[in-house]
């Protein structure tokens, strides 16, 4: 190990508040005992009351975490976390260390450092593309890290791993920041626990100062009874500022009192509110401003509510059975002043009653009934639901007296893609927006992983609304049931804040459809010079049966005040709320965008989470001077935005990358296929083609001699559009007058049906290039799932792809090794399972996949008397052909497997279909 350094990292960035350290050997030792996973934190001695009992040790192989502090400043509901934690190696040996983090999705990282030795690596943020680009320049030279993520429902998972040197102790600190949101009546500030080992000093210690006064504050925690967390958390509040403290002493972690085990596992909550005497409160400093809009004491409206449920043969078993659930019990809790109606869509389009009918009870338990007994029938016309649904509220509201004056609501439900009807997005989005014409706001939920949820958010997005996964678990009916309670007591509609135009700029969203009880509308901006005197804000909406009109002016008195006594932290807060909100609707803007625009808000996106020095799904923070086993360095990277709709397969959560031991097998991936025969189609190094012929029990073989850049089809089904192209490329060290050796070195897999793309090489793995998707290496160990697609990338090996209602594909990596005959890494592609392709699929690969006929006769020996000639009539050809061998590599990558092979000669003339030259293509996609 490199003293000067003081450690090294060994793994990157997965991606949600949680903290482990795992102790190991570092990956010199010989062998590795199984991993310990503890807490870490803050740098210094634990007081003496933290002083371990004399029977326990706190030492694990070696390791020594003194303490875990998480400090959360909250300033007016900007929030500003800051975690530490320091672990010593008590060793004669350098150990392997994981610091592990659980963040909010909607956080964003600003700061990461790592001490070790008395030498600081602190993250530098800079724009993706150039982290990228150093990223797959350093992939092919060895010199960078790859990219890691993982996530889950509502956190994102941060981990890096670090080898600490004997007798010596690291220090780690990560901050990251976010805009805590109002929902049912609080503010919550949720952090992960999950020690796995007691720990000398463990600290929670939230700070929150709120102008408008804190009216409650609690805290609770999911692995403590009530009696014990209230004699553990201390909380008070008074006025403006309130503290909660949890600094549990070692004994008190204690799963039990003779016990070693910790506790400690699972969400320390702090819930809290503030003060709502005025209907607004507006702070302003340095030149920005912060508006909280929630009145309070209004009654509520009633609705016009229609749901629009996918019964698709998709949504059978749990899915089908929760939403009926949830459908009974958001029925059963309607007003009597609500009207509604609900909407079935599979192939076909039903409605229940085909107008609004008041939510009496025996309309209520007429629908109920009605859901009871519903059955799933046919595929997704989405499109004719949603028009369906969106014609009952417009006719209701210009026919019904009264109906009028309600809040009409749409929701829909679906658990897949449109498939019937009108099945192109652009023309669905369409033709929503125009029947909608901004009436109402559209709730789009998605049901499980195989939802387009980009497409659901921009249509909600473009209607005033918002969308939801719902993920395929227990309580799915909780989670449909809790979004509905967020929207379930309207009391305004069509909501604007406005300020004077030649005083504010950089406005963020200030006008909404419908204010929610319990939520809460924020506004922030810039004020321009010397016209704070005359800056306010005028609010208007509509509520029940009045028009609802306010004006909120500064109390410049209070601002005072309050400057005094948070100075610059106030400050610094009020100006990093604005920057956090505009960059998060600009980034939500940009998902609806194509070309130059999304282009241009790009670039503006860039350019704010550079200057406010946010990790975003635009910028990367890289760490210099570290490197792990391979020389690479770390890059710390926000998880992709859901248009890719990438998700881990993982036990027991969504994650995105697959832990040791929860790896599909290479050849033997998650979609429960049968067992694969050992010898496959594929080709391979020079380039070999292996067509595997199983009713004859034999192969045959063929090359293909082009120019190093052209690309040629290999798998070409037409049904579908599911294609994979590869490229060919030179060896490196060819000498003149030798013949030039060409092989895959880019290989192009896609499927167009679902916008899937994959590019490989030797040196990257790309997920849908075309849109900036993330990059991966051949260090990676993951697995990837989009759509109908899983990809599983073994480590330095191979990855697998898996098309659901399709076939199974292995890219095998060849890596150049001393003393080798090729000096040019490469890769091989094999088809291991093809059973479900079409009879129409073609390519050089592909023509094999459904049975054909061949005869060999007159065996005599070659030219070469050690290889056997022979004639083969095949496809009405005769031809004269050649026994030999090749090897497959898709059981063993490194060795390979000698098969023996029928050879056709002349670039496979007479074998495959036309000429060699028909099969090649202008692009890799």
């Amino acid at each position: 190990m490199d003293g000067a350094m003081g450690l090294r990292v060994l793994l990157w960035v997965s991606l949600v508040s949680l903290l482990t350290l795992q102790a190991r050997p570092a990956r010199s030792s010989p062998k590795r005992p199984k991993s310990s996973e503890v807490c870490i934190s803050l740098a210094r001695r634990p007081p003496s009351h933290a002083t371990a009992p004399s029977h326990l040790t706190l030492t694990v192989d070696g390791v020594i975490i003194r303490s875990l502090k998480v400090n959360c400043k909250v300033t007016s509901r900007f929030a500003h976390y800051v975690i530490t934690s320091q672990v010593v190696n008590s060793a004669d040996e350098a150990k392997e260390v994981a610091f592990d983090v659980e963040i909010p999705k909607t956080a964003f990282i600003s700061d990461f450092a790592i001490t070790a030795n008395g030498k600081a690596f602190i993250g530098d943020i800079k724009d993706k593309v150039t982290a990228w680009k150093q990223y797959r320049k350093a992939a092919i030279s060895g010199e960078n890290a790859g990219l890691v993520r993982a996530s889950g429902r509502t956190m994102e998972q941060f981990t890096i791993h670090v080898t600490i040197g004997p007798r010596s102790k690291a220090m780690f600190r990560l901050t990251y920041e976010e805009v805590l949101k109002r929902r049912l009546m609080q503010y919550d500030i949720v952090i992960k626990v999950k020690p796995k080992q007691l720990v000398h000093h463990f600290e929670i210690d939230v700070d929150i100062f709120e102008p408008q006064g804190i009216s409650k504050l609690d805290a609770q925690t999911s692995f403590l009874p009530k009696e014990q967390a209230t004699q553990l958390i201390k909380k008070s509040f008074s006025g403006k500022e309130g503290h909660v403290l949890f600094r549990p002493t070692v004994g008190q972690q204690q799963s039990c009192p003779t016990c070693s085990t910790t506790l400690l596992d699972g969400d320390f909550r702090v819930s809290y509110d503030v003060n709502r005497e005025k209907s607004c409160d507006l702070l302003v400093a340095n030149n920005h401003f912060a508006h909280f809009f929630a009145p309070q004491n209004l009654t509520n409206l009633n609705k016009n509510l229609v749901f629009v449920i996918d019964i698709s043969t998709s949504m059978e078993g749990q899915k089908v059975k929760q939403t009926k659930e949830a459908l009974l019990k958001i029925l059963g809790d309607m007003r009597p002043g609500d009207y509604f109606d609900l909407v079935l869509f599979g192939s076909e389009v039903q409605s229940w009653r085909g107008s609004l009918v008041q939510a009496s009870t025996a309309n209520v338990q007429a629908a109920q009934n009605f859901i009871r007994h519903f059955f799933l029938a046919g595929a997704t016309n989405l499109n004719g639901g949603l028009l369906r649904g969106i014609e009952i509220l417009n006719k209701a509201r210009g026919s019904v007296s009264g109906l009028s004056n309600h809040a009409p609501i749409l929701i829909m439900l679906t658990d897949g893609e449109p498939t019937e009807g009108v099945t192109n997005r652009s023309q669905i989005l369409k033709n929503v927006r125009n029947a909608i014409g901004g009436r109402f706001p559209l709730y789009n939920l998605g049901f499980g992983h195989d939802v387009d949820l980009n497409f659901l958010e921009v249509m909600s997005m473009e209607n005033s609304g918002r969308a939801q996964r719902i993920y395929e678990d227990h309580d799915a009916t909780q989670q449909l049931q809790g979004f509905y309670d967020q929207v379930a007591n309207p009391l305004l509609v069509d909501v604007e804040l406005r300020y004077p135009q030649d005083t504010v700029s950089a406005l963020t969203q200030h006008s909404h459809k419908q204010y929610y009880e319990g939520s809460e509308i924020v506004v922030a901006g810039r004020i321009a010079d010397n016209k704070r005197s005359s800056f306010k804000a005028d609010v208007q909406a509509h509520g029940e049966s009045r028009d609802f009109k306010t004006t909120c002016l500064v109390d410049e008195e209070e601002m005072k005040k309050l400057l005094q006594a948070r100075g610059h932290m106030l400050e610094n807060h009020v100006e990093r709320l604005w920057a956090y909100l505009t960059i998060q609707e600009l980034l939500a803007k940009r998902k609806k965008l194509e070309g130059e625009e999304k282009a241009k808000l790009s670039a503006k996106i860039l350019q704010m989470s550079l200057a406010y020095q946010f990790v975003t799904p635009l910028t990367s923070m890289t760490m210099s001077g570290m490197v792990d086993e391979d020389g690479l360095e770390p890059v710390i990277d926000k998880p992709p935005e859901a248009a890719f709709l990438l998700n881990a397969i993982r036990s027991h959560r969504s994650a995105f990358v697959l832990s040791a031991g929860q790896q599909p097998s290479p050849t033997h991936p998650s979609f429960g296929v049968q067992k694969l025969p050992n010898r496959v189609t594929g080709v391979d190094t020079d380039p070999h083609f292996m067509i595997h012929v199983p009713q004859k029990e034999d192969t045959l073989c063929f090359n293909i001699n082009e120019e190093p850049g052209v690309i040629l089809s290999l798998v070409q089904d037409p049904n579908t559009g599911f294609s994979v192209n590869g490229q060919l490329i030179g060896d490196k060290a060819r000498r003149p007058g030798q013949h030039e050796g060409t092989y895959f070195g880019r290989l192009g897999i896609a499927n167009p049906a679902t916008g899937f793309q994959l590019e490989v090489t030797p040196q990257n793995i790309t997920l849908n290039p075309g849109s900036g998707g993330p990059v991966f290496s051949w260090r990676d160990q993951a697995s990837l799932r989009q759509d109908e697609v899983v990809v599983t990338i073994n480590r330095k090996r191979n990855l697998v792809v898996s098309v659901e209602d399709g076939g199974i594909f292995e890219v095998i990596l060849h890596r150049v090794w001393k003393g080798s005959t090729i000096h040019q890494d490469f890769l091989g592609f094999y088809v291991l399972d093809s059973h479900r392709m079409s009879a129409r699929t073609h390519g050089l690969l592909g023509q094999f996949f459904h049975p054909f006929d061949y005869k060999v006769s007159d065996l005599h020996p070659g030219s070469d008397p050690t290889k056997t000639d022979a004639t083969m009539v095949v496809k009405s050809h005769r031809l004269t052909v050649t026994r030999g061998m090749q090897k497959d590599y898709s059981n063993d990558p490194r060795h390979g497997t000698t098969v023996t092979c029928w050879f056709i000669h002349n670039n496979g003339a007479g074998l495959i279909d036309g000429v060699h030259t028909d099969y090649i293509v202008p692009d890799i996609f």
